[in-house]
C-alpha cells in the first residue's frame, strides 16, 4: 500500500494544529481552528460552552449513532516553545504535543473529509473534538459530549495519536485529590515554633509514600505536585499537594482511597486544630472504570482493521485511562485506538514515527465503517 500522499498531508495538518497552544482549560483557540476547518469541509458545526466541537456526517439512520472523538488539549503551558524538528534519518517528527494529540485531531479532520466524499454510512457518525482529557481536566469534555449524544449514541471510537498497535477497551479507574494545609506561619526566627504548613504537609506526604498498593490487581499512587511557602525565612502559611490513585479494580481503588482518608484524618484532630492547622482533601479528579470483553464485536472489528493494514495488534488488550472511560462507564461500547507509533509523551521532545501514519489512517477508516455496519445490524 502506498500511503505517501496521505502521510505528507497528515504531517502538515498535524503541525498546523500543534502550533496552536491548547493547555487543558484553554483550548478555545484550537477549538475555533478545528471548527473553522470542519465548516470549510461543508459541515454544520456546533460548539458548547466548554469549547467541544461537534459535526455530524449524516448516515442512513440517526440512531444508534457512532461517535469518533479526539481531544484537543495538551499538557503544555501556553508559553511552551512549540518548535517542530524533523529527523529524516529515523523518520520521526519531534514537537510538544505532536503525538498527544495533534495528529489525533488531524486524523479526525481527515476522516471528516473522507466521510463527506464517500457514500453515506448506515448510521450517523458524530465527529467530536473535545477538551479536558489531560491532567485535571478530568475528562470534562468527554463527559459533556456523552451527556449530549447519549440519547442516540450506540458506540464510540476515541483517537489518540500514538499506539497504533494497541486497542484500549478497559477503562482504568482513577481518583485524584488536592490535599491542602493552612497554618499560622510567621518569621523563621522570631516566630520559631509556630506551625508550618510545609512541615505538616511533608509529614503527611511521608505517610502517603508508605502506602503499599497491591501488585494484583495493579494499583498505583503518585504525588505529582507539591507546592507552598513564600520565602526561605518564612514559616509557611499554606502548602498543597496533588495525589493520583489508580487501579484496575474499583474495590482496590476504594481501599486505597480509604487509606488516604485515614491518613488525612490523623491531621484533622483537635491537637492539630489547637495549633492552628487546617487540613483538607478535595477530589479534583474522578475517572470512572468500565469495559467491554475481549470478544466484543467492536474489539474484534478493531483487530480485523489492524490486520487489514498489516499491523500486528498487541498480544494483550490494553487497560488505560482515556476519554473512552466515560462511554465505557455508562455501558456504551468504546475503544481507543492510535494512529502511529511514538514516544516521550508529555515531554518537550515528544515524537511520532511518520512511516506508519497512512496505515493508522486506514485503520481508523475501516474501523469506522465496520462499527457503523455493526450498529446497523444491532438496531
Amino acid at each position: 500500500m502506498d500511503f505517501s500522499a496521505e502521510r505528507k498531508r497528515l504531517i502538515d495538518l498535524s503541525i498546523q494544529i500543534q502550533q496552536i497552544p491548547a493547555p487543558t482549560g484553554a483550548e478555545a483557540q484550537r477549538a475555533r481552528w478545528v471548527a473553522d476547518s470542519l465548516r470549510v469541509l461543508g459541515y454544520d458545526v456546533e460548539t458548547d460552552d466548554l469549547h467541544n466541537v461537534y459535526a455530524c456526517a449524516r448516515g442512513q439512520q440517526q440512531k444508534p449513532a457512532l461517535a469518533i472523538t479526539a481531544h484537543t488539549d495538551t499538557v503544555f503551558p501556553a508559553t511552551t516553545d512549540l518548535t517542530v524538528r524533523h529527523d529524516s534519518a529515523h523518520r520521526r517528527l519531534f514537537g510538544p504535543g505532536i503525538g498527544d494529540n495533534s495528529i489525533g485531531v488531524a486524523s479526525l479532520l481527515w476522516l471528516a473529509q473522507i466521510l463527506r466524499d464517500a457514500d453515506r454510512l448506515p448510521v450517523d457518525v458524530w465527529l467530536v473534538a473535545n477538551v479536558g482529557e489531560e491532567g485535571n481536566g478530568d475528562l470534562r469534555g468527554m463527559r459533556a459530549a456523552v451527556d449530549r449524544l447519549q440519547p442516540v449514541l450506540g458506540a464510540a471510537i476515541v483517537i489518540e495519536g500514538m499506539g497504533i498497535s494497541r486497542i484500549v477497551h478497559q477503562a482504568l479507574a482513577a481518583r485524584r485529590y488536592a490535599i491542602e494545609v493552612t497554618a499560622p506561619g510567621g518569621h523563621s526566627w522570631s516566630d520559631y515554633g509556630a506551625a508550618s504548613a510545609i512541615h505538616v504537609l511533608v509529614q503527611l506526604a511521608d505517610e502517603l509514600t508508605q502506602l503499599r498498593p497491591p501488585a494484583t490487581p495493579r494499583t498505583t499512587f503518585n504525588i505529582g505536585v507539591i507546592e507552598g511557602g513564600t520565602s526561605v525565612n518564612t514559616i509557611a502559611p499554606h502548602a498543597r499537594l496533588e495525589l493520583d490513585l489508580r487501579s484496575e479494580d474499583p474495590a482496590a481503588l476504594a481501599a486505597m482511597v480509604g487509606q488516604v482518608q485515614a491518613i488525612v484524618g490523623r491531621y484533622q484532630t483537635v491537637r492539630w486544630q489547637q495549633a492552628g492547622v487546617s487540613v483538607t482533601a478535595t477530589v479534583i479528579g474522578d475517572r470512572p472504570g468500565g469495559g467491554i470483553a475481549d470478544d466484543h464485536p467492536l474489539v474484534e472489528a478493531a483487530i480485523r482493521s489492524l490486520h487489514a493494514v498489516d499491523v500486528k495488534p498487541q498480544p494483550s488488550m490494553r487497560i488505560s485511562s482515556t476519554d473512552a472511560n466515560i462511554p465505557l462507564s455508562r455501558g456504551i461500547p468504546a475503544v481507543c485506538i492510535g494512529i502511529t507509533d511514538g514516544g516521550n509523551a508529555h515531554r518537550t521532545d515528544e515524537w511520532i514515527a511518520t512511516t506508519p501514519i497512512g496505515r493508522g489512517l486506514h485503520h481508523l477508516l475501516w474501523l469506522t465503517r465496520w462499527a457503523a455496519k455493526w450498529l446497523e445490524e444491532e438496531r
